[in-house]
C-alpha cells in the first residue's frame, strides 16, 4: 500500500475559536503537519500561551501573517473575520489550497455580499472559482477545488436538515420557519459586552432578528435546490453554553407527505455520509449528543397542525459547523477519505 503524503498546513486566525479547533483536530490528523500558525494579536507567543489546552501538542509559535513562508505549505485554513479574510486570501500563492471559514466566499453573488456585509467584495474575481463547502452536497465540486468556502454554522445545520426534503419535493420551500439556538462561542473570542458571562448567563436571548447574515446564505442554497427564489423566516438565539447548536424548522408538507417520508428521504440522502445521522422517530436530536464531534443529528416529526412537520438538527458549531467541516473538506481536496482525523465520538456528559 502506498504511503499517504503528509500535508504541511498553516492556520491563519489561529487565536480564534474556530482556528483553535482546526489546530486541535489537525494536531492528531495522521496526514497533517502544522507548519505555521498566524494571529496578529498574539504574534511571538507559543500556542500553549494563547490556548493552554493546546500546550501539550508540538506546535510552532504564533507569528504575524506577514511572517509566514507560504512556499513551504500545501494548504491554509483561514479563520479570520469577514472583510479581512478575502484581503489575505487574495494575496496567497495559487499553489496553495485554501479552506476559508469566514463568510467572504460563501455568497455567490457579490451584490448580495455587499448588501449584507456592508461594502463591496475585495476579491470578487475569486468568487467565480470558490466552491461552497457543504461537504455532503458538494463533494464532486470540492475535491478538485483550490478555494473552498465553509458554510456558516447555522446554514450547515439548517441545510443538512432541509436540502434533501426540498430536492425531493416533500416540503414547500416558500413556507419555512427556522428557530435556531447557538452556544456563545459562535460570536467569536473578541471581547464584546453582549457575550460577557453576566450578560448571557442564566438567560436566553434572540439576536439578529430578521437581519442575521446567515439568512441569505440559507436562502441561496434552498433557492438553488428549489429552482426558484426563496425567503425564509430565520431567528437565531444565544444560549448560555460554550458550544453547540440546535435548529428547529417548521415546514409545510407537500401533497400527502408525512414525517415518515421525510425521515426516509433524509436517510436515503445521507446513506454514504458518515457524519450525518438520522434520528429514529422516538429520539430527539440534542446538542449534548454531538458535543466535540463532527456529527450532525437530524430528525423529522409530525406536527399537531395537519399538513405540517417539524425538522430538528443538532451539531457542534465549532466542529461540524466550522473547523471539523473544514478538515472534512480538506480531506476531499487532498484525496484522503473524508473521515480522516475526524472519527472521534461525541463527548458526553
Amino acid at each position: 500500500m502506498a504511503v499517504q503524503k503528509t500535508f504541511r498546513i498553516g492556520v491563519i486566525g489561529a487565536s480564534g475559536y474556530t482556528g483553535a479547533d482546526v489546530v486541535r483536530l489537525a494536531a492528531v490528523h495522521p496526514h497533517m503537519e502544522i507548519a505555521a500558525l498566524a494571529a496578529r494579536a498574539h504574534a511571538g507567543k507559543p500556542m500553549g500561551a494563547v490556548f493552554p489546552h493546546l500546550g501539550l501538542a508540538a506546535l510552532p509559535d504564533v507569528v504575524d501573517v506577514e511572517a509566514v513562508d507560504w512556499s513551504g505549505l500545501d494548504a491554509v485554513f483561514c479563520g479570520l473575520p469577514h472583510g479581512t479574510a478575502h484581503e489575505i486570501i487574495s494575496t496567497l500563492p495559487e499553489s496553495l489550497k485554501v479552506v476559508d471559514m469566514s463568510a467572504d466566499f460563501r455568497l455567490r453573488d457579490p451584490a448580495v455580499y455587499a448588501e449584507w456585509y456592508g461594502g463591496p467584495h475585495g476579491a470578487a474575481d475569486l468568487l467565480e472559482t470558490a466552491v461552497y463547502g457543504l461537504t455532503e452536497h458538494y463533494r464532486a465540486q470540492i475535491a478538485p477545488a483550490r478555494l473552498v468556502a465553509c458554510p456558516g454554522c447555522y446554514p450547515t445545520a439548517v441545510l443538512l436538515a432541509l436540502l434533501p426534503l426540498v430536492k425531493a419535493g416533500l416540503i414547500d420551500a416558500s413556507d419555512i420557519v427556522i428557530d435556531a439556538k447557538s452556544g456563545v462561542s459562535g460570536a467569536g473570542r473578541g471581547a464584546k459586552q453582549g457575550t460577557l458571562f453576566s450578560e448571557v448567563g442564566e438567560g436566553l436571548a434572540p439576536y439578529g432578528v430578521a437581519q442575521h447574515r446567515h439568512a441569505p446564505e440559507i436562502e441561496q442554497e434552498i433557492s438553488r435546490a428549489a429552482g426558484a427564489p426563496v425567503v425564509v423566516n430565520f431567528t437565531p438565539h444565544l444560549v448560555p453554553m460554550s458550544r453547540g447548536e440546535l435548529v428547529t424548522c417548521y415546514v409545510r408538507l407537500q401533497g400527502k407527505a408525512r414525517a415518515g417520508e421525510l425521515r426516509e428521504a433524509l436517510s436515503a440522502a445521507y446513506t454514504d455520509s458518515p457524519f450525518v445521522r438520522v434520528a429514529v422517530p422516538d429520539a430527539l436530536p440534542a446538542t449534548q449528543h454531538v458535543r466535540g464531534s463532527n456529527y450532525c443529528l437530524v430528525g423529522a416529526y409530525d406536527d399537531r397542525i395537519e399538513g405540517r412537520a417539524i425538522v430538528i438538527s443538532a451539531l457542534d458549531n465549532l466542529v461540524k459547523g466550522s473547523a471539523g467541516q473544514a478538515i472534512q473538506n480538506f480531506n476531499l481536496m487532498a484525496g484522503l477519505p473524508e473521515t480522516t482525523g475526524l472519527e472521534q465520538l461525541p463527548l458526553f456528559p
